[in-house]
């Protein structure tokens, strides 16, 4: 009997839940907007009573709790986004559907997608980096997602200003943090309202953009090391900042470490919109894996 397993991914804005065959192959997929979970959940309930699953891979908005000796393992637990603070996610789905599940962040399953399948392909490790609406980051280190207590929280790195940036910050809880500098309001408030894909590609506010994504980079090598450091989202369809990053980065690190060659180790992402579901199936076929052992 052939496999099927199934990939929600998450996010503030819409949910994106998939079917694939046992070779991954995408069979059906839908988009949900994210509203509250009463609405959402049920449309994420229905998709999977029609289209029955071996397993289940899940990427969410956060912050979530990964920690499995936790009382709240499966929640979102503090998201801004109205409805969903403290909403068990994995509990509710374990309630319907009697399958092995996967849990993390969405970034992370981008990370893992980009890794098996995308830009990443063949290493042990990357940093996955999506600039839009906000900023999140998620990393996999010697084949494995990146978790602790919790998940990484990337967005929220606190930068060191450009010299010539004025704006106070957009995050509500840290102002200069690298979402606050550098996701999509942030560029358009630094630039009075205008929306970032009508702004001059060669305009100045785009090299301090650079410069604190490069800054991102820099901490991320230093700490982590990942063989390749992945960009996706909206703000990073802007291809005039790869070449500014890369050289941004290479001011900022001043020499001190050797790094692989910056066109091949600050990219973007290869999978585009495909990347979180493609992690998510990947993972939910592992999880099907472990099960059956």
């Amino acid at each position: 009997m052939t496999k099927r397993y199934g990939a929600i991914e998450a996010g503030g804005t819409k949910f994106v839940c998939a079917v694939s065959d046992e070779n991954l192959n995408v069979l059906k997929r839908i988009k949900i907007p994210t509203t509250i979970p009463a609405e959402t959940m049920n449309e994420v309930f229905k998709f999977f009573e029609e289209n029955p699953c071996d397993a289940i891979g899940i990427g969410s908005f956060g912050p979530i709790d990964v920690n499995r000796n936790s009382d709240t393992y499966g929640y979102i637990t503090t998201t801004p986004k109205e409805g969903w603070a403290n909403y068990d996610f994995l509990g509710e789905m374990k309630k319907r559907f009697d399958v092995p599940y996967a849990w993390t962040t969405d970034v992370n399953v981008a990370a893992y997608g980009e890794l098996k399948r995308g830009a990443a392909k063949g290493l042990d490790s990357c940093v996955y980096l999506t600039v839009g609406t906000g900023v999140g980051g998620g990393g996999v280190v010697n084949g494995k997602l990146l978790e602790g207590f919790g998940h990484p929280e990337m967005g929220h790195m606190i930068m060191r200003r450009h010299p010539d940036d004025k704006y106070e910050g957009h995050c509500p809880y840290h102002k200069d943090c690298l979402e606050g500098l550098t996701a999509g309001p942030a560029v358009e408030a630094r630039h009075h309202g205008v929306k970032a894909y009508e702004i001059p590609k060669d305009d100045h506010d785009w090299e301090i953009e650079a410069y604190y994504l490069a800054q991102a980079c820099m901490d991320l090598t230093v700490v982590l090391s990942p063989e390749m450091i992945i960009f996706g989202g909206g703000v990073s369809k802007q291809e005039q900042l790869f070449p500014m990053m890369r050289e941004s980065f290479k001011k900022q690190m001043n020499g001190y470490l050797k790094t692989p060659d910056l066109n091949k180790y600050i990219v973007h992402c290869a999978l585009g919109d495909d990347a979180g579901i493609t992690g998510c199936l990947l993972l939910a076929q592992e999880e099907a894996e472990k099960a059956n052992k």
